[in-house]
């Protein structure tokens, strides 16, 4: 019965990211908010929200704090590992040199930021370092904000259409109401999942929690590779990861603070990894692409990654 409720929680989550942002941008345009905006808030907010509404059920319990790390931190390895790597299989990822100068090494610096605050407070992330991760995020959101003025054009936000008052404001308490609804059925779930299984919720956490709530990323990128738009892709995920870590991370830890669990300094090092090995990539071609073998070697090593962490001892 978990398996189900999990199910259902999921396709509820994605079914209510869906109507909170198609509510909230059009809410935002009828009140003549410009797309440049819309672009930079609601819709970049909108693939985090999954991964936000879980982890501030699973922060707001004392017996699931585990989930909350992990999802954020499985999230951000699966983005790099699966969701770019299956989106290069597809097409040829080509980067940005925005995204090579800035956006790259601050998903690089996002994670080793989190090591470094978890290792000065015996690993656990307090509010303390919440606030210093909400602090880097409005950073980061001013240069986003500033480069975006500067060059609107690298700025997809879509045809956004202004939408009934009613109408918008109905799309967003009911898409807030469906990410409430579907977080509270994933991690009760998961977590009886994972004393089934006889894992640690960390396990839960980083594999299936963490697929779960990065299903918007995966649908968004695959299908850009797809269209051959394989700079959105790039620019999705790594977006997505540095929302994640700054953003809602940052939020989870204030709400309460976050303990450690047992490997987590070896998966945000291997989240660091990730970011290096895309630096790598983009940076070792003249076209600056991240190239099919490329996106092959990344589920490798997350293949190899998975078997490691399942086999570990609790």
């Amino acid at each position: 019965m978990d398996y189900l409720l999990i199910l259902i929680g999921f396709a509820i989550l994605i079914v209510g990211a869906h109507f909170l942002v198609d509510g909230a941008s059009g809410l935002a345009k009828r009140f003549n908010v410009s797309n440049l905006v819309i672009g930079l808030t609601v819709v970049a907010f909108g693939t985090s929200t999954p991964e936000l509404v879980v982890n501030l059920v699973a922060a707001s319990k004392p017996n699931t704090t585990d989930i909350a790390l992990t999802n954020i931190i499985g999230s951000n390895m699966i983005n790099v590992f699966v969701i770019l790597g299956l989106s290069a299989l597809v097409y040829p990822i080509k980067s940005q040199l925005s995204s090579r100068r800035f956006d790259i090494p601050m998903s690089l610096i996002a994670p080793l930021l989190v090591l470094l605050l978890a290792w000065g407070m015996d690993d656990t992330v307090s509010q303390t370092d919440g606030m210093v991760l909400l602090i880097f995020f409005l950073w980061f959101m001013y240069v986003m904000i500033r480069k975006s003025i500067k060059h609107p054009e690298e700025l997809v936000a879509g045809k956004i259409k202004p939408m009934k008052l009613w109408l918008a404001i109905i799309m967003v308490l009911g898409g807030l109401g469906a990410l409430i609804a579907g977080a509270d059925l994933i991690v009760p779930s998961a977590v009886r999942i994972a004393e089934v299984w006889g894992v640690s919720q960390s396990v839960i956490g980083l594999t299936i929690v963490a697929l779960g709530t990065s299903l918007p990323e995966l649908a968004t990128s695959v299908v850009a590779a797809f269209k051959k738009n394989s700079d959105i892709a790039l620019g999705n995920v790594i977006g997505s990861n540095i929302f994640n870590i700054f953003l809602v991370l940052g939020i989870s830890s204030i709400v309460r603070p976050l303990p450690g669990y047992n490997g987590m300094m070896i998966d945000l090092l291997i989240v660091a990894l990730a970011s290096i090995l895309i630096l790598i990539f983009v940076n070792s071609n003249k076209k600056h692409q991240i190239k099919r073998w490329h996106g092959g070697l990344l589920l490798l090593i997350y293949a190899v990654y998975l078997v490691w962490m399942i086999s570990k001892p609790v």
